[in-house]
C-alpha cells in the first residue's frame, strides 16, 4: 500500500492536530485504524500531524513524515506516538504490508482499550 494509500488526503484530515485531544484523555475518538493481515498488531490514531526531519510538527521546515498518537495493540497494549514511516516498513511474516481498515467508524480510545483488554483475557 503506498503512502497516499495508508493515509490518504481524507483520512488525513479526519485527524485533529497532535496534542489537540489532550483534554477528552480517553474520550478522544480513534479515527483511523491501521492493522497488519495475517498478524496480531493494530494501530489506533486519534491525532496526528506532518512532521520535519527532527520530528517536529511546529516549523517551518519542510515535513516529510506524519506521526500519530494513538492506542497500539501488539505485544503490548499501549498509548504512544507511531510514524506513518514505521507503519510503511513493516511487514508480516507473510510479506504483507500494514492496511488501513476502511470500514473503521470513530470509537473513543477507553472503548478501544476495553475491547483489547477483554480479548487479551480470553
Amino acid at each position: 500500500m503506498s503512502k497516499e494509500t495508508l493515509l490518504d488526503t481524507e483520512a488525513r484530515a479526519k485527524l485533529p492536530d497532535l496534542y489537540s485531544n489532550e483534554e477528552k484523555g480517553l474520550e478522544a475518538l480513534a479515527q483511523v485504524k491501521f492493522f497488519l493481515p495475517g498478524g496480531s498488531w493494530t494501530w489506533y490514531a486519534s491525532e496526528g500531524s506532518p512532521v520535519d526531519e527532527d520530528g517536529y510538527y511546529d516549523t517551518d521546515k519542510e515535513k516529510v513524515d506524519f506521526i500519530f498518537f494513538g492506542l497500539v495493540d501488539g505485544l503490548e497494549l499501549e498509548f504512544g506516538y507511531f510514524s506513518l514511516s514505521e507503519l510503511e516498513s513493516v511487514r508480516s511474516q507473510l510479506g504483507l504490508p500494514i492496511e488501513r481498515d476502511l470500514d473503521f467508524e470513530p470509537t473513543t480510545l477507553r472503548e478501544l482499550k476495553e475491547m483489547h483488554e477483554r480479548q487479551r483475557r480470553t
